[in-house]
């Protein structure tokens, strides 16, 4: 059986809502995802963004409370929607697409592909965060909810929860970060 926390879906849900009613969303998030096989353009590198950073915008705070809802769903690999359970990237699709409205469908390292690095010290709520967990870079990933922690979808106890960049296992393993908000 899956266990969630209630208030915070609900708090998650309802701040998703009120957001999404009144905003557009980011034009790459318009694109389909891509087909197996199907060989993909890539855009431009962009610089990484460094230094001091404007506060989170409001879709990256509804994406770090509903992510929070998730903690305690079960973990699936491959799962997609918590009623099955969640891997790592299927709960990062899955919050960005509830929270924000955007479409980042595919595996950790897809998704590592598209937005924009972020230099580890000017990290901010709604941000992602990759790690070489599996002897392959961008392998897993998180989101990154301030103060130095970040929730993901480990199949080690089974369960979405938080934890700390600056854990030993954690922190040796960190590949980068990107941003979809900037």
């Amino acid at each position: 059986m899956i266990r969630r926390s209630m208030p915070a879906l609900t708090i998650a849900a309802a701040s998703s809502t009120l957001v999404l009613g009144g905003c557009g969303l980011l034009s790459f998030s318009q694109a389909p995802a891509p087909v197996a096989g199907e060989r993909v353009a890539t855009a431009p590198a962009r610089p990484a963004l460094s230094g001091a950073r404007p506060a989170a915008p409001e879709k990256a705070q509804d994406v770090v409370l509903y992510a929070l809802g998730l903690v305690e769903t079960g973990y699936l690999f491959g799962g997609k929607n918590p009623e099955a359970g969640l891997d790592c990237s299927g709960m990062v699709s899955y919050v960005f697409d509830k929270a924000a409205g955007l479409r980042i469908a595919g595996s950790a390292a897809d998704i590592a592909q598209r937005g924009r690095t972020v230099d580890a010290t000017a990290l901010r709520p709604g941000d992602l965060v990759f790690f070489n967990t599996r002897n392959r870079p961008y392998s897993h990933v998180g989101i990154y909810i301030g103060d130095g922690r970040f929730v993901h979808a480990p199949n080690s106890n089974g369960k979405v929860r938080t934890e700390s960049l600056q854990s030993g296992w954690f922190a040796a393993r960190f590949e980068e970060a990107r941003t979809y908000f900037d």
